[in-house]
C-alpha cells in the first residue's frame, strides 16, 4: 500500500512540474507577443503624429488662404506644430520602450496594465492580413478633417396613419383614427450645400416605412380579382389590421440656422437646439403586405396572418416635410402613389407624427 502511495505522489509531482513548465512557456510566449506588438506600435505612433501634423498644416494653410493670418504668422504656427509633434513622438516612444524593458526583465507575464501607450491604441486578436501572430493593432487616434461637410444620423418616426379617399373627406375614412399608425426607421446623410454657409443642407438616405390601416365596423380586406375591397367579417373581430411595408429613399432640403464651432485644426457647424424645416419627398418600392385578423370561433381564439399582395402598389412615391427644434420634429408624409393599384376609387396614404434625427 505504501508503495502505491509513493507512486501516486511521484506521478502527481511530475504532472505538477509539467504544468508549471507549460505555464511558464505560455507566459513567456505571451510576453514575446506583447513585446512584438509594442515594437510595431512605434511605427504607428510616428504615422499618427505625422498625420496630425499634416492636418494642422492644412488648417493653417486654409486660414492663410482666407487672409485670417499673415505669411509670417503661418510659418510660426507651422514650426510650433512640427516641434509639438516631434516631442509627442519622442515621449510616446519612450513610454513604449519602458514597457518593453519591463516585459523583458519579468518573464513571468508581468502586468503593464495592458496599455500600449496613453493614446487610443489597442491590441486585439485577429486573423486578418497584416497582423503578427494573430495580434492586430487598432488605432482610433486620428486627426479630424478640417471641414466635414457631410454627417449622418439615425432617423426614427412614428404616429397616426390613415387614407385620403377620392370623393370623401378624411372624416369619412373607413379606417380607425388612433388605431391606424405608422412607423419609420432609417439612416440619413446630410450635406452642406454652400461652402461658406450651413443655412441650406441636402438630406438623403434610406428608410423602412410601415403603414398600418385598421378598418372600422368589423370590416376586413378582401381581394377580388384586381380589386381590393372591405367586407364585413362573419365573426366578431378582436383585431383587423393591414400592414404595408415599403423600402424608400427620402430626399429633403433642410433650412435653418446653425452654430459654427471653430477650433485650431478644424471647424464644424452644429444644428443642435436649432430650429429647422425640411421639405422633400421619397420614392421606393413595396416589400411586403400582410393582414392580421384576431377573432373567436367555437370558443377558440384564432390569429390569422394573411401574406398576400392585396393589389398594393409596387412602386411608391410621395412628399414629406418636417418642422424641428433640435432632434425632435413634427412630421407629415403623403403618398402620391395610390395604396391599391387599378382601383375604381383611389386611396392615398397619409401620416402625421413625430420624427427624431439622432446624430
Amino acid at each position: 500500500m505504501q508503495t502505491i502511495t509513493h507512486y501516486v505522489v511521484f506521478i502527481t509531482l511530475c504532472l505538477s512540474v509539467q504544468l508549471i513548465n507549460a505555464q511558464d512557456t505560455i507566459n513567456n510566449l505571451n510576453n514575446a507577443l506583447k513585446i512584438e506588438a509594442l515594437k510595431k506600435t512605434k511605427a504607428q505612433i510616428e504615422k499618427e503624429e505625422r498625420a496630425f501634423l499634416k492636418a494642422e498644416v492644412e488648417a493653417i494653410n486654409v486660414r492663410l488662404d482666407n487672409n485670417e493670418i499673415t505669411n509670417e504668422q503661418a510659418e510660426v504656427l507651422k514650426k510650433e506644430a512640427a516641434k509639438k509633434r516631434a516631442l509627442n513622438i519622442e515621449n510616446r516612444i519612450s513610454i513604449i520602450n519602458n514597457k518593453i524593458a519591463l516585459l523583458q526583465r519579468n518573464e513571468e507575464g508581468y502586468n503593464t496594465d495592458n496599455k500600449v501607450d496613453d493614446s487610443k491604441i489597442g491590441i486585439s486578436i485577429s486573423t486578418e492580413e497584416g497582423t503578427f501572430a494573430g495580434i492586430k493593432i487598432n488605432s482610433k487616434n486620428k486627426p479630424k478633417k478640417y471641414d466635414k461637410r457631410t454627417t449622418s444620423d439615425l432617423v426614427v418616426a412614428f404616429g397616426l396613419n390613415n387614407a385620403i379617399i377620392e370623393g370623401q373627406s378624411l372624416n369619412d375614412s373607413p379606417y380607425k383614427f388612433g388605431g391606424s399608425r405608422f412607423f419609420e426607421i432609417g439612416w440619413a446623410w446630410k450635406t452642406r450645400v454652400f461652402k461658406e454657409s450651413n443655412f441650406l443642407r441636402f438630406k438623403y438616405g434610406y428608410s423602412l416605412h410601415i403603414n398600418g390601416l385598421k378598418p372600422d365596423d368589423n370590416m376586413y380586406f378582401v381581394k377580388q380579382g384586381n380589386q381590393t375591397v372591405l367586407q364585413e367579417f362573419p365573426q366578431n373581430l378582436k383585431k383587423s389590421k393591414l400592414s404595408i411595408t415599403n423600402l424608400v429613399f427620402p430626399m429633403h432640403f433642410e433650412f435653418g440656422p446653425s452654430k459654427k464651432i471653430e477650433k485650431d485644426t478644424y471647424f464644424r457647424y452644429s444644428t443642435k437646439k436649432q430650429f429647422k424645416i425640411g421639405v422633400g419627398g421619397y420614392a421606393g418600392f413595396n416589400i411586403g403586405t400582410r393582414q392580421k385578423l384576431k377573432y373567436e370561433l367555437d370558443g377558440e381564439r384564432i390569429k390569422d396572418k394573411q401574406k398576400r399582395g392585396f393589389n398594393t402598389t409596387n412602386l411608391v412615391y410621395g412628399v414629406s416635410s418636417y418642422i424641428a427644434f433640435g432632434d425632435a420634429a413634427l412630421y407629415v408624409k403623403y403618398d402620391l402613389s395610390p395604396i391599391f393599384k387599378d382601383q375604381l376609387v383611389a386611396q392615398n396614404n397619409i401620416s402625421i407624427g413625430v420624427r427624431f434625427d439622432m446624430d
